[in-house]
């Protein structure tokens, strides 16, 4: 009787499977050299639609060539913020095997300025990132106007 009840368990484990596909030849991927590349690709990427009206949070992760290996529109959230949980966050960049990687958030009220919280949401990620070697490159806040900030530029990061 055990050993049905073993093989029953046995059979109830699930399998886990990495895998990463990309869409794009590794010779087309963008490079990203400085935050106005990094801005302009998040700002293709973005819903248009929300952008004035919720606070969305999306993560551009790169290889060692500094190429975009994807974006992850991470979250979605209300009028004043969005959860960005940075499980999730280091979870798609081991799959990915992402070298680094720049986070970015809009502001629907249009201030690019970098909160207290935007700064120590910042901070607890670089510090993520440093455990796993997976180096956090820059903090992009954006608005609809097209206007960006980047912590990065501002000796933040």
């Amino acid at each position: 009787m055990e050993q049905e009840i073993n093989i029953k368990i046995i059979n109830a484990v699930s399998e886990i499977d990495i895998v990463y596909k990309s869409k794009v030849k590794a010779s087309l991927r963008p490079k990203i050299l400085n935050s106005k590349d990094a801005h302009a690709i998040f700002l293709k990427y973005w819903d248009e639609n929300k952008i004035e009206l919720v606070e969305q949070f999306s993560v551009m992760f790169l290889n060692r060539a500094n190429k975009v290996l994807g974006i992850y529109q991470m979250s979605t959230g209300g009028i004043t913020g969005t959860i960005a949980d940075i499980r999730l966050l280091f979870a798609a960049a081991l799959k990915i095997s992402a070298v680094s990687f720049l986070v970015c958030h809009n502001h629907p009220s249009s201030n690019i300025s970098a909160s207290k919280s935007d700064r120590e949401l910042t901070a607890k990620i670089k510090r993520a990132g440093e455990l796993l070697d997976i180096k956090l490159l820059d903090h992009i806040i954006m608005n609809a106007d097209v206007d960006y900030y980047s912590m990065a530029d501002d000796g933040l990061i």
